[in-house]
């Protein structure tokens, strides 16, 4: 069955990883843009009246907002992705997270529009945060239906290798523009370029995902009853997997805007480093986690879902306190150190996401449970980390206890996954009850079915 399957899908699964990977670096680059915005510009363009600490704080609390907006976004989106199919879900979710992106290029500032000003733009992140939330999960599964057991946790490293990519180039960009113009014109209109420029790549992103079909194995389904209100059946029938899923990529969110978007802000603003030296800096750091996340992906396959992330998050765990020394140090090798070593880390530990969340949810709640718990996760790390870390740092002058709040995170993400399956190998072409309460809490991949 598996090997028909993988024959039957073969010739297109190079289309639909590229669809994948493409839609998801779009709609990440447009998500980071407004973290490198926040740390760099978006103080003194929608916050003036406040001090400069207060200023980062607004700012970094708007970009909280997103974060609260995408487990809505993922029961909005997988409500319609679980019933209807996953290719029509996914071109939407794509259209409000590119033009959301770019009115926030041409949103005027606290100077112009006043109050109205940072009001605009927290709705605008909302919408961002709406978009995203729909966006992960489906493609995900796009790529998790689409390939055969054996290999699905290497085309899913395609579907995480986005973020990756996303994160490079909204980097570059403003690092290009940073070096290029003057402060005046950065602060003035220069930050607004790539804002505008996602209307650009939303149109390569729909012209490649306008050409993909639906999954086979919802298609295969199509006859099946849908499930009137998938969140609840999410709720009722799988919420162990969605807390403890939550729980285990808490970690992982947290590791990446607090050694990323946080870093940035604290390094400029409070330690004085040259912003384009951090974003240099970042940028040479980046492609060591795609390359983590490539070999991760792949030896999940080997060795399991959670025997990999275990491995990653302990190793994680272990370096999370150093992270902040080394970038204290104002020594620019050490600086260096500490981004290149978390970047690798978190490719360790994201590689193996794209394809254990879906094996862990039957097909009928699929979108809806994977994307929940993806996204949830993103609320207690990515969202809230920032604004913690950055209330921390004033209270006890140095960023070194926010390692160690990261290494507690760690922990607890440690024992989540203590409690989950492992789940690689398992068919998903099957539709049956919990996944989680058949696969073996332990070993090497599990033969069972979802």
């Amino acid at each position: 069955m598996v090997t028909e399957l993988a024959s039957e899908r073969d010739p297109g699964l190079a289309r639909v990883a590229v669809a994948a990977f493409v839609g998801t670096a779009i709609e990440f680059y447009d998500f980071f843009l407004y973290g490198l915005a926040a740390a760099l510009v978006f103080g003194r363009e929608f916050f003036p009246v406040l001090g400069a600490t207060e200023a980062l704080l607004a700012a970094l609390s708007v970009y909280a907002v997103a974060f609260v907006a995408r487990p809505v976004g993922a029961v909005f989106f997988g409500h319609f992705g679980d019933r209807l199919g996953r290719k029509a879900v996914l071109v939407i979710s794509l259209l409000l997270m590119g033009l959301s992106t770019a009115a926030v290029g041409l949103l005027p500032g606290y100077g112009r529009w006043g109050f109205w000003a940072p009001l605009a733009l927290v709705v605008l992140r909302f919408c961002q945060g709406l978009g995203l939330g729909g966006e992960w999960g489906g493609a995900a599964l796009l790529l998790a239906e689409y390939a055969p057991a054996g290999r699905r946790g290497r085309y899913a490293g395609f579907l995480q290798l986005g973020p990756c990519a996303g994160s490079l180039l909204s980097g570059s960009v403003f690092l290009a523009l940073s070096a290029t113009l003057s402060d005046r014109d950065f602060a003035g209109w220069g930050w607004r370029v790539p804002f505008l420029g996602s209307l650009l790549l939303v149109g390569v992103g729909l012209f490649v995902r306008l050409r993909i079909a639906e999954t086979p194995v919802f298609a295969r389904h199509a006859a099946a009853e849908r499930p009137a209100v998938p969140v609840l059946e999410v709720l009722r029938g799988h919420w162990r997997p969605v807390l403890l899923g939550a729980g285990m990529l808490s970690f992982g969110y947290a590791l990446f805007y607090l050694s990323g978007t946080y870093a940035l802000g604290y390094a400029t603003a409070q330690l004085g480093l040259d912003r384009t030296l951090m974003l240099t800096l970042q940028l040479l750091a980046a492609p060591l986690g795609a390359l983590t996340v490539w070999f991760a992906a792949g030896a999940s396959d080997r060795w399991g879902r959670r025997r990999v992330t275990l491995l990653a998050t302990g190793l994680a765990v272990l370096w999370s306190p150093s992270i902040f020394p080394l970038l204290e140090s104002l020594r620019t090798t050490l600086i260096l150190l500490s981004l290149a070593g978390t970047s690798a880390l978190l490719g360790l530990l994201l590689g193996p996401v794209g394809a254990y969340l879906p094996e862990l949810f039957p097909t009928r709640v699929r979108y809806t449970g994977a994307a929940l718990t993806y996204n949830l996760g993103g609320v207690i790390g990515g969202g809230t980390a920032p604004l913690l870390a950055t209330r921390m740092t004033a209270v006890y002058g140095t960023a070194t206890p926010v390692g160690w709040y990261l290494a507690g995170l760690g922990v607890l993400a440690l024992c989540c996954l203590r409690g989950l399956p492992e789940t690689g190998g398992c068919d998903l072409t099957a539709d049956q009850v919990d996944q989680v309460d058949q696969a073996r809490p332990a070993g090497g991949p599990a033969a069972s079915t979802a």
